[in-house]
């Protein structure tokens, strides 16, 4: 199905070299955004805008019954400043399979990826051509009924924005494993990304970071036995000469970034193995010498290297990350093939 799209180009850009200089991550946002909604005749009025605040009922059912999901992802300038997207079908994919789960619509492949290209396409002069900074990507959808009632929706929105980014980690950052709070159990929606996950996993990591830790690492919610994954990232160790990492679906989102890890490690010959990974037997390998490396994967964090990790008031301190061997490759191979500059026999690369 065509699904036309009207676009509307700002009069007043809000780029300059400036501006892509300083950018925090999340703060500075590119001059155009997709919209289109859903009623009960489907899906319509598929524009792009100036960037722009959007007006809302305050019963707004979003609001009061979190029905709200959303993806992350990111374009990359090649070698001559074209915009390249990393898997966007994948995010597609993933977006639809948590709309299900929280009983929203399907957003139709056409006005989801040829929505985000001519998106791109009109402010691709955003898209930064310096070293570890990219476009960061904010496709989302919520329900917009202006009804106080606990029942599905009959009306949502669709959106996306971006904004230049920098790293979202800079640094190998420390982090805790959580042992009295549950990001997600059996049978809920840990594998969607829900707004509401992010946000009931605030206090607990608010209450980390004063401690000193930048995420946690999520435990089982039944005995805080088994790895989950962190709070910006799914995670992966090495003990001795294989990585190893929690199986994900159920309570673990399915990450992207942590698929294509998995297929660049494989293709070069490390053994990884995908299955229940237990705390004692992190900090038993820790003890014996045999934890080389511990590190998280996702959008906005690409390869992020852990420093320590917290566990029952003891640091377990990590080797120095500049001599860790695996996830050092896989960060430098995936920014090659992100931007174009290394063999991308997977096809994952798509120019804008």
């Amino acid at each position: 199905m065509s699904y036309p799209i009207t676009i509307k180009k700002t009069t007043q850009s809000k780029h300059s070299d400036e501006v892509m200089q300083n950018v925090d991550f999340g703060k500075v946002f590119s001059d155009h955004m997709l919209v289109a909604d859903y009623n009960e005749n489907g899906w319509q009025g598929i524009h792009i805008v100036p960037y722009q605040e959007i007006s809302l009922s305050p019963a707004v059912s979003a609001i009061h019954y979190g029905q709200s999901v959303f993806e992350g992802m990111k374009a990359y300038a090649d070698k001559d400043g074209h915009p390249l997207l990393f898997r966007p079908a994948e995010n597609w994919k993933r977006m639809n399979r948590s709309a299900e789960r929280m009983c929203m619509p399907e957003v139709p492949k056409e006005i989801f990826l040829d929505g985000l290209r001519e998106l791109i396409q009109i402010d691709k002069h955003w898209v930064p051509r310096n070293e570890g900074s990219s476009l960061y990507i904010r496709p989302f959808m919520f329900a917009t009924d202006d009804f106080i009632g606990i029942r599905p929706s009959q009306n949502y929105r669709f959106m996306i924005f971006c904004c230049p980014v920098n790293a979202y980690y800079p640094e190998p950052i420390r982090v805790k494993i959580e042992t009295e709070y549950s990001r997600a159990c059996q049978g809920g929606g840990g594998y969607a990304k829900a707004a509401g996950n992010y946000g009931q996993a605030l206090y607990p990591a608010h209450l980390a970071q004063k401690e000193g830790y930048r995420q946690l690492i999520w435990t089982d919610a039944c005995d805080h036995k088994y790895i989950e994954e962190s709070g910006t990232m799914n995670i992966f160790f090495q003990i001795g000469n294989s990585i190893v990492t929690p199986e994900a679906g159920g309570t673990i989102l399915e990450g992207i970034t942590r698929d294509s890890a998995i297929a660049l490690m494989k293709d070069h010959g490390i053994d990884v193995q995908i299955r229940n990974v237990s705390v004692d037997e992190i900090t038993a390998a820790y003890n014996q010498g045999e934890l080389l490396d511990a590190f998280g994967t996702g959008t906005a964090a690409t390869i992020a290297q852990i420093s320590a990790i917290g566990y029952n008031d003891h640091d377990m301190i990590l080797r120095d990350a500049k001599t860790r061997e695996i996830s050092n490759w896989l960060l430098k191979t995936l920014e090659e093939i992100k931007r174009g500059t290394a063999e991308d026999k997977w096809g994952w690369i798509e120019p804008v």
